[in-house]
């Protein structure tokens, strides 16, 4: 093999001592931003580096007297490539055109089927089962959003960052040192790549959602993906620069900034992370136009690059005081005396990370020295800047794929670095298109009005076709070899999204939700609710929870009333017609307890909402709002959406080899992973291994057709019956 550990052990090293790192910083939302660097860390990291790879043979020893033992395994090799919101509708449906050739020997090599996804089927839920092979009750993520119990406040599911304050403690008093940022992942249980490490088998896993923070694990490398926030602690946040005024109250998804070209040059700035006196620092720049040539020079620090009207830069380092981060500009308009300028938002410098965005600390480095700078971004495609028509569709598919691009370089390297072992890689490409263009296959869409149709009507299937490609290259790279297994799957399909729907106005109007004294209406994050008078309220895209006394800071229903209350909704809310077409609204509402028996059960949403096709939480009610009207028509670019009941959008699953089923679940992929490299099913373990005979399969009776996914056909969970917790998260939910 050409790239042996002690070979890794050694380039790490030396890249890290190298490179000098600063000290690592720390980001949160809303919060300041802290980094140093000095001559100590230079010294630090050069013994680091050393002490590493002079301890290697030891710990190589130690591991192979101690270290875990498993069975002869049935390959050498596992590829899982998951294209996120790949539809096996579309997909067969492109297929018999002929649009899709590689796909179509894959299935004919061996299988193409749908695969159940995970209840809720959101793409966090729906990863995080993927990695665990458990669903949401025993991995603790139920959305992108929930709540915190003792505010109400809006918080990310899947990973907690705060600022605490930093002191020196001398014994008879406590200096203050300023303030650190610490973080933690709320992901519970373990991934399945922890367990193959255990027994020294390599993986590297790249961009699958909700690896943030990276978690370590041994014998193998990770790169973090959804929820990597930008240098402002947020999800996401564009800059947006116009010669133009813009609206005043308009909602934007970022910075807007109204400019002016003074003798053909525009100087503004770039908004950074905190400072120390907790204002976010900025970043000048400079933009000079030549009229003649219509070609911009944009200088950025000590960067001058000189692009055209309609054309992205490339990453441009954007210096701020202790930290750097990187950028990308894209002249979206220059026409006459009007010119606008998008930046998209300034995301952590993979080759200096603020902080850390991979496993081992130094793999980022790695990538961004041996590849070229890449977006760190969780949600890198800027959806946003879509829907608010600060860009256009033409500069979203410009930068989705060239996101794309730097994905498959990372994919193509962990190959040639994963001749045995794991390797994984997720593009989000067919997600992010699917969700910002699937109004382009419905003429009558509400989101039509005012854009383009026909120039985009086959982006969609265009997008197909070239991650058709990427599997054709994969594929080709593999060969025939019959020690390797490739898999491609998807975590959930798509459907249209034309009405969206606030459910906390109709429990307003149901009596169920109170305001304050005086409003009629409320605005983000439950602005006016009384929750001395509120049973129930909803945010984020996929459930209900009730204002349960003794759990919520401001609980009023009583245990005892908890299953008469969470029925008496499901059944009036099961009965919810559109009141301009008539049509039923949701499917099912599931019961988180009778769905999911594991231990995070009750700490989340307990209704869990399934539409149908063409309905979802509107854009209000995500953010906790109260607005004068259940029902809207969705007119944002964002159309496409798979937050409706999970047995309407199923993932697929592509393999070179049969399964022994014809129903795979998503919750199957770890424990198959598992298997194939020998290793034992753990009990908490909820899937079933999809190419092991018949005497090795776990029974699962009630998989797929009408039947609410991870249960049985009379409600309960599966693994309820086996009594099987994850182990893991018994000793007071602490990741292992």
């Amino acid at each position: 093999m050409r790239h042996r550990p002690i070979q890794r052990l050694l380039a790490a090293g030396l890249v890290l001592a190298a490179l000098a790192l600063p000290a690592q910083a720390y980001i949160g939302p809303g919060a300041g931003f802290a980094a140093a660097g000095s001559v100590l860390i230079l010294l630090g990291t050069f013994a680091l580096a050393f002490g590493i790879i002079l301890a290697w043979p030891f710990k190589a020893a130690i591991r192979a007297v101690t270290g875990k033992k498993r069975r002869p395994g049935k390959v050498e090799r596992v590829v899982v490539i998951g294209l996120d919101g790949f539809d096996p509708r579309m997909a067969r449906q492109l297929m018999e055109a002929g649009r899709l050739p590689n796909l179509k020997r894959l299935s004919e090599r061996g299988t193409f089927s749908n695969l159940d996804t995970a209840c809720p089927s959101i793409s966090p839920v729906a990863w995080s089962t993927f990695a665990t092979g458990t669903d949401a009750s025993r991995h603790n993520i139920y959305d992108f959003l929930t709540r915190d119990p003792c505010s109400y406040a809006p918080m990310l599911s899947s990973s907690d960052i705060r600022a605490v304050p930093k002191t020196l403690n001398l014994g008879l008093a406590e200096i203050p040192l300023g303030t650190k940022f610490v973080y933690r992942s709320l992901q519970k249980s373990q991934p399945f790549w922890k367990l193959l490490g255990d027994t020294r088998v390599w993986s590297s896993i790249l961009r699958v959602p909700i690896t943030f923070p990276p978690q370590p694990f041994k014998n193998g490398v990770l790169l973090s993906g959804m929820c990597v926030p930008d240098l402002q602690g947020t999800q996401g946040s564009f800059s947006f620069y116009s010669t133009k005024p813009r609206a005043t109250g308009a909602k934007i998804g970022g910075q807007q900034f109204q400019i002016v070209v003074r003798k053909g040059r525009v100087e503004s700035n770039l908004i950074g992370p905190s400072g120390t006196d907790g204002h976010h620092q900025k970043c000048p720049f400079a933009v000079e136009l030549d009229e003649g040539s219509k070609r911009a020079r944009i200088t950025l620090g000590t960067e001058t690059v000189e692009v055209g009207v309609r054309e992205y830069t490339p990453w441009l380092v954007a210096p701020f005081q202790g930290v750097q981060g990187i950028v990308r500009f894209y002249v979206q308009t220059w026409e006459g005396g009007d010119f606008e300028l998008y930046a998209t938002p300034v995301q952590i410098d993979p080759d200096q990370p603020a902080m850390p965005i991979s496993h081992p600390f130094v793999y980022s480095i790695y990538l961004a020295k041996t590849l070229g700078r890449f977006g760190t971004l969780g949600l890198a495609e800027d959806t946003w800047a879509l829907n608010e028509r600060v860009i256009d569709e033409e500069a979203f598919l410009k930068q989705a794929w060239l996101y794309f691009d730097e994905r498959r370089a990372q994919l193509f390297d962990a190959l040639d670095k994963t001749k045995k072992g794991f390797v994984t890689v997720v593009f989000d490409t067919s997600d992010r298109i699917s969700h910002m263009f699937w109004r382009t296959l419905d003429p009558t869409h509400p989101a039509n009005a005012g854009k383009e149709v026909e120039r985009w009507q086959d982006v969609i299937p265009k997008t197909y076709e070239r991650m058709d490609a990427l599997v054709g290259e994969v594929a080709a790279e593999l060969g025939d070899d019959p020690r390797t297994r490739l898999m491609v799957i998807s975590d959930h399909g798509f459907t249209n999204f034309r009405r969206g729907v606030n459910l906390n106005t109709w429990l307003l109007e149901n009596g169920y939700l109170h305001l304050k004294d005086g409003h009629a209406t409320s605005g983000d994050w439950f602005a006016h609710v009384d929750w001395s008078r509120t049973k129930a309220f909803t945010l984020g895209l996929t459930g209900l929870f009730v204002n349960r006394k003794g759990r919520e800071a401001q609980g009023i229903v009583e245990l005892k009333e908890l299953d008469a209350l969470c029925r008496e909704l499901k059944g009036k809310l099961e009965a919810l017609r559109d009141p301009v077409t008539n049509e039923p609204v949701i499917r099912e509402v599931f019961l988180t307890r009778d769905v999911h028996a594991g231990p995070y059960a009750d700490a989340a949403p307990e209704l869990l909402i399934g539409y149908h096709e063409g309905f979802r939480h509107s854009w209000e009610c995500a953010t906790g709002s109260v607005t004068p009207e259940v029902f809207s028509d969705n007119t944002k670019s964002w159309s496409g959406d798979h937050c409706v009941d999970p047995r309407l959008v199923p993932g697929v699953f592509f393999c070179d080899t049969k399964p022994n089923t014809a129903t795979p679940a998503l919750i199957d992929i770890a424990p198959t992973v598992l298997d194939l490299f020998g290793l034992e099913i753990p009990a908490y373990m909820q899937g079933r291994a999809l190419f092991s005979d018949g005497a090795e399969r776990r029974a699962q009776p009630g998989r797929g057709g009408e039947v609410a996914p991870h249960r049985h056909e009379h409600g309960h969970a599966h693994g309820h019956e086996r009594g099987a917790v994850d182990p893991s998260v018994t000793r007071r939910g602490q990741q292992p």
